[in-house]
Formats: C-alpha cells, sequence, structure tokens
C-alpha cells in the first residue's frame, strides 16, 4: 500500500518507536478467552472509535495475552482485517493498523458515493415504519451521546448509521460492503481530519432519514452525497498523528 509523505512526528515515527521498544512482557491477561469473531469486532469497532491509530502494530505476544487466544487462531483475523484493508501485513516485521494514502482516501469517498445512493434508493422503495423508526432511535441515540460530548461513542454510532442504512435495504453483499468502507474511511479521518471535528454533522442523518420517509429517491441521494462531500472536503492533506495506543484499553 502506498504512504503519503509524513512529516516529523507522525505516526511513521510513532511505528519506528513501537518497533524499536524492548519485547514486551504481558502484564495483563485476558479473563475469557475471545472467539476469532469477538476478536475481530474488538479491532474492527477500535477502529470505527478512533482508538486504533494508522500506524499502530498489534504486536502478536500482546494479543495473546490480551485475547487468550493463540497466535494460530489470531493469524487468520489479521489475515482478514488485512483483506479489508484495515490491517497491513509486512514480512519480517509484523501486522500494523493500516495507514491509507490521499489517493486511497479519495478513491475511497469516490466508492461511497457510487454505493450510497443504491442503498439510498433501495429504501426509498422499501422502507416500512419499523425501519424507519430504527433509523430515528439511532439518530436519538446520536444526540444522546453529542449532549454527553461522548466523542468515542459519537464517532462509532456515525459510521454505524450507514451501516445501518444497507442493513435495512435488505442486501447482505452492501452490508459487508459497508462494513468495510466506513472501518476504512475512520482511518481515514483519523490520519487527515481534526481532532476536534464531528464525525458527522449533527443534522445530516436526520436530513436524510426524512428524505427517506417521504419516498423522495432524488432528494435523499442528493443529502446523502452533500453529506459525504462536506466530510471528505474536511480531510487535510497531512499527516499529523503521534499518540502511542495501549492495546489493553481495546480488549478490556
Amino acid at each position: 500500500m502506498n504512504k503519503p509523505l509524513r512529516r516529523k512526528g507522525s505516526a511513521a515515527a510513532s511505528r519506528t518507536r513501537l518497533d524499536s521498544a524492548a519485547p514486551i512482557v504481558p502484564t495483563f491477561r485476558a479473563k475469557r478467552v475471545l472467539t476469532s469473531e469477538q476478536f475481530y469486532q474488538k479491532i474492527q469497532y477500535a477502529i470505527l472509535e478512533h482508538r486504533l491509530a494508522p500506524g499502530t502494530k498489534l504486536a502478536e505476544e500482546r494479543l495473546v495475552a490480551l485475547s487468550g487466544m493463540s497466535r494460530s487462531k489470531i493469524r487468520p483475523v489479521l489475515a482478514r482485517l488485512a483483506h479489508e484493508k484495515l490491517v497491513e501485513l509486512i514480512p519480517n516485521r509484523g501486522a500494523f493498523i493500516a495507514s491509507p494514502s490521499i489517493k486511497e482516501a479519495r478513491e475511497l469517498f469516490f466508492t461511497r458515493q457510487l454505493i450510497e445512493p443504491a442503498i439510498i434508493q433501495l429504501l426509498c422503495e422499501s422502507a416500512e415504519s419499523t425501519g424507519i423508526e430504527k433509523l430515528k432511535q439511532h439518530i436519538l441515540m446520536e444526540a444522546k451521546a453529542r449532549l454527553a460530548g461522548d466523542r468515542v461513542t459519537i464517532i462509532r454510532l456515525s459510521g454505524e448509521f450507514h451501516i445501518l442504512l444497507a442493513e435495512l435495504a435488505g442486501n447482505d453483499i452492501l452490508v459487508r460492503m459497508m462494513r468495510e468502507l466506513t472501518a476504512q474511511t475512520c482511518l481515514v479521518i483519523t490520519l487527515y481530519d481534526s481532532a476536534n471535528t464531528p464525525a458527522c454533522p449533527n443534522n445530516h442523518h436526520g436530513d436524510i432519514i426524512e428524505a427517506i420517509e417521504a419516498k423522495d429517491v432524488k432528494l435523499a441521494t442528493q443529502r446523502l452525497t452533500s453529506h459525504l462531500r462536506e466530510v471528505e472536503n474536511t480531510l487535510r492533506l497531512e499527516v499529523d498523528v503521534e499518540a502511542e495506543v495501549d492495546l489493553t484499553s481495546i480488549f478490556a
């Protein structure tokens, strides 16, 4: 995967620090053994919540201690995450949270603007009152998280809104694609967006639901694509990721 140029103090520097550190001696042991799916979800949710920064090394010995799983079970999950472009596997160095390039970031948003209007069309044609209610309940949870200033939950819920749209559209392939695209988007935002910028403007999701409920495909599509463009336009063409991550907090 091509990497954007990084200035001093960036994720690349963090990666060097992590690589050069002394061997990790596990001081934390998992309270229970995770299944492969639970392990996968822990990593994916941490990416959705911006708690795993691009470039973070996923040291196998640490993952074994935290998850209670064996290396032979962890490696297929890392391979799955690599297939989804969320993890990069580097020979003789290990697994790292992926660092999408600027080109890849633009391609990601381009792809979402191709796929998500189709989801909107399906929803406008088939959405029932129960589905609309689920969407409304979801944005109520978003509003509650905003009121509480819970940025981690806001970020996760903002991404899950787009996944929920695909689930309600009833297309399993689109759901799988949106899960991958949403997690990749979170990595892009972590790299190129200001830490204090809202994950999604707080009125956009409600406006999209309103148009879907009215079965107005054109308006719902316009609002969705405008929403994606606005998020993309907040991206900076530079990298400023310095924080090292405590994996213990991810698997606690």
